[in-house]
């Protein structure tokens, strides 16, 4: 059971909630603290005192006083105005994401929200009652506004929600579950819409995709240094030990185990080949880098989700701050370097695959087919690979680079960190179907080389690919091939299998909990 407001969330604790593999509840000691919070909210409410956002206007009306009879509609008023998102609704789990994260950042007793506008979210969470966000329209300061908005307006009976595997209209859900819409109090609209869930929720989802993307790079570039007939001497402890980066040395010792009792890697021991292309000796170097990016975003993340990014806070005795916690900046950047760190994963791996084609390497015919001409061979698989690495490579300016004031210049920097997390994960989506690409050349490659036989960790995942793709002699709709070893790398059956096979491989504690 996780504590919302008291227990430290990870993303893959966050992770478990939204797949209803962990049950999260509020318990006493956040239920007073978020009491004692909401009592003060109310005595500002109905005090002479001025404080943004319970009796004030919001953005550049901060200095609009609003009558007390009128800080219940205020409320209803900030969710409506500000439901301006566009595009495509984002996934329903990403979705369910951020209203985890909100739970969390309000029940640590900050934002002076009322206990049963928190339970109302979880009653949310708990049955699937998942609000449509449109994907576009948040620039990542003063909290993502337009989508938090989106996400909170069934609280009121407006908007969409998905329930039971249907797009529908919240009011018609409340009703069929016997629920009145809330009527909001002082400060609850913009406790709730305030806030970095957006970008959370999308970089939560970001640490696990990136770190399997990671894992399943170090598998099929393994495979490829067997296919290719490449030297494991790049990956010798000695060389890392004297320049000892974090990801470069993990990324070194894993290749060196997967490759260990290799046939093939004995058998060419003696080769005239001097050294290897940059994409087979460097993964280390590349990979790890990559790697330190996923620990950068995983670490940032984790001090995200358990923060409190609303406005203002409200501390003890009536006292409020108004702040910038709800600024995106701390995930933009990050989310921006894991973006950059997963389009060079797909970048090397590209290469790789276009070695796996070139036809310079012994016993691998061009094109991985022995008879070429009539047919074309894997010559436009790497070319797909290819659109999807230029494609990653055009995702890859900063979006926090860029600011554009708004709110008649009250909010004149922002961090635009939602198009930053959005991007990131776009690219490894397409990262995955790269790497896809990258195994079905591997595992054809290393055939050429029968009866040599790969490591024992490596025959296990090769055996693995034939079960489900077979050897190629002639041309077919690859289109296929990709497709099912996509889903067999969404499975996440390679990693589990290796990990099963031999402990002194399984991911050191730095790069595996998240």
């Amino acid at each position: 059971m996780f504590l919302f407001g008291i227990d430290h969330l990870t993303s893959g604790k966050a992770l478990q909630i939204a797949r209803g593999q962990l049950a999260g509840t509020i318990n006493e000691e956040a239920r007073n603290k978020i009491d004692a919070c909401h009592k003060d909210v109310l005595a500002i409410a109905n005090s002479d005192k001025t404080v943004y956002g319970i009796n004030t206007g919001f953005g550049p009306l901060c200095d609009t006083k609003i009558n007390k009879e009128d800080t219940t509609e205020l409320q209803r008023k900030l969710l409506i105005s500000h439901s301006v998102g566009v595009g495509n609704f984002i996934a329903p789990e990403i979705s369910k994401l951020m209203m985890i994260l909100k739970v969390h950042a309000l029940a640590q007793g900050y934002s002076g929200i009322s206990i049963q506008v928190i339970e109302r979210i979880q009653l949310f969470i708990n049955e699937n009652i998942i609000p449509a966000v449109p994907e576009k329209g948040s620039v990542g300061a003063s909290g993502d506004l337009a989508p938090l908005s989106h996400l909170f307006l069934p609280l009121i009976g407006e908007g969409q929600v998905y329930f039971k595997n249907q797009l529908m209209p919240s009011s018609e859900v409340l009703g069929q579950l016997n629920l009145s819409p809330l009527e909001l109090h002082p400060k609850a609209s913009l406790a709730l819409i305030n806030g970095t869930q957006f970008i959370a929720a999308h970089c939560v989802l970001l640490v696990e995709k990136l770190h399997r993307c990671l894992s399943h790079a170090d598998i099929i570039g393994a495979m490829m240094i067997d296919g290719l007939k490449a030297s494991s001497s790049p990956f010798r402890k000695e060389l890392h030990e004297i320049r000892p980066f974090k990801g470069n040395i993990f990324v070194a010792n894993r290749l060196r185990k997967l490759l260990t009792g290799s046939e093939i890697l004995e058998s060419h021991s003696d080769c005239e080949r001097v050294q290897d292309p940059y994409s087979l000796r460097c993964m280390p170097q590349v990979h790890g880098s990559s790697r330190d990016a996923w620990l950068h975003l995983k670490e940032k993340v984790e001090i995200e989700i358990n923060s409190v990014t609303d406005n203002p806070i409200i501390l003890s005795n009536q006292e409020s701050i108004s702040g910038g916690n709800f600024h995106g900046q701390p995930l933009a950047l990050v989310a921006d370097y894991a973006c950059l760190a997963a389009a060079e994963i797909g970048n090397i791996s590209d290469r790789r695959t276009y070695l796996s084609i070139d036809g310079k390497y012994k016993d691998v015919p061009k094109l991985l087919l022995k008879d070429t001409g009539l047919n074309s061979g894997f010559m436009i698989v790497q070319y797909a690979g290819a659109a999807l690495v230029s494609e990653n490579k055009s995702l890859c300016f900063p979006a926090s680079a860029d600011s554009i004031p708004t709110s008649l210049g009250q909010e004149d920097h922002v961090s635009m960190g939602s198009i930053s997390a959005r991007k990131a994960l776009q690219v490894c989506e397409n990262l995955e179907k790269i790497l896809a690409i990258e195994m079905i050349c591997a595992a054809q490659a290393i055939d050429f080389h029968r009866p040599l036989k790969s490591s024992d960790f490596l025959e296990e995942v090769h055996k693995e690919v034939r079960s489900h793709i077979s050897f190629a002699t002639e041309d077919r709709i690859f289109a296929i091939d990709i497709e099912k070893a996509l889903t067999l790398l969404q499975s996440n059956i390679l990693e589990e299998k290796i990990n099963t096979l031999n402990d002194e491989i399984n991911y050191s504690q730095l790069f595996s909990d998240f």
